[in-house]
């Protein structure tokens, strides 16, 4: 694929088609909050590169642990920014919750739902039957986020599970990026539940290995990378599913989690936007005491990781400097890293 650059307002970015990437690629998956949007408000160069991506080609699939909304609501938000998306691009960490429901209870059963309209949507559309409470004998309980979720609801859920019913949750994402902040996710919900019966209950969404499986063959297992801006559930869900994994640092993680990335959550690609999936990816040299990124280099200096070159607070100086700390023989917290590369 041949580059090409398209000179647009300054209120766009300008945009470069990497044959780096998606020369190895057919496919990218990407998270929603945090990468495209942070509620009501879409987040910087998304939705132009996105667009940008799909007119040379590419496919798009969105994948979220948010299973409050139906793929219908969620392609309609997501059409409000911008973007042109079939329901079916969307992959919901509900619809892989009610297809392991399907696996574990028969056809018809009863089910009690913890969620919004568009986990009920996906458990209704499965045939079974939605009960309003634990005295109609639910076989199983199945549990999401959504922003009404009330303590009623989690004790009925509660006393469902203790009389034996199983119990699946869409996620265990403990924050969810809003416009005003950080807010608590279905993970505290899940938490308030497990208190009371004392038991875990089997997740589907990211970083489990069902939602990717889903997403994969919704795309008929094209060549993918995954987007994410979480580490410790998109990358690893990712990593753990041999996707290919990129984070970008528009939402939850910070360059300081990234440098400190455990070894299976850390991603082949580190994006600053979603505008560097249409660069060429700078490939990273090795020098005699670290690694060099296009005009930054990172050195390890006994216990010092320092930028010996370059801009310490860039991109590249941040991927150099993960390539360091990754391989170095000391764990991050016993190394002195230049505060600039992570303030």
């Amino acid at each position: 694929m041949a580059l090409v650059v398209h000179q647009r307002d300054a209120a766009e970015v300008q945009v470069v088609v990497a044959k780096s990437i998606w020369g190895k690629y057919d496919l990218l998956l990407a998270d929603l909050d945090g990468v495209v949007y942070e509620g009501s408000k879409d987040i910087i160069h998304a939705v132009a590169s996105i667009n940008e991506l799909t007119n040379r080609g590419v496919q798009v699939g969105y994948v979220t642990n948010n299973s409050s909304r139906s793929q219908q609501t969620i392609a309609d938000h997501l059409s409000e920014f911008g973007l042109t998306v079939k329901p079916k691009e969307v992959i919901s960490s509900g619809q892989t919750a009610v297809e392991l429901l399907g696996r574990e209870i028969p056809a018809g059963a009863k089910v009690y739902v913890v969620g919004g309209d568009g986990l009920r949507g996906f458990v209704s559309q499965a045939g079974f039957e939605i009960v309003n409470n634990s005295e109609d004998a639910p076989a199983a309980v199945i549990q999401g986020f959504a922003p009404d979720v009330s303590w009623m609801e989690l004790a009925e859920a509660s006393y469902a599970i203790q009389r034996g019913a199983i119990w699946i949750a869409t996620n265990n994402d403990w924050t969810l990026p809003q416009e005003r902040g950080v807010a608590p996710g279905n993970g505290t919900l899940v938490s308030a539940v497990h208190t009371a019966v004392g038991q875990f209950p089997v997740f589907a969404g990211k970083p489990e290995t069902a939602i990717y499986k889903t997403a994969l063959e919704s795309f008929e297992n094209s060549p993918a990378l995954f987007v994410g801006d979480r580490l410790e559930t998109d990358i690893l869900g990712a990593n753990q599913s041999g996707v290919s994994s990129a984070v970008v640092l528009t939402g939850i993680s910070s360059r300081k989690d990234v440098l400190a990335a455990k070894p299976d959550e850390r991603p082949e690609y580190i994006l600053n936007t979603l505008a560097d999936l249409l660069v060429d990816y700078p490939e990273l040299k090795q020098t005699k005491r670290g690694y060099k990124c296009k005009d930054a280099e990172v050195e390890l200096l006994g216990d010092k990781v320092l930028v010996v070159q370059g801009d310490p607070r860039s991109t590249d100086a941040l991927r150099a400097a993960c390539k360091v700390i990754w391989n170095a023989e000391k764990h991050i917290h016993f190394l002195e890293v230049q505060p600039e590369l992570y303030s």
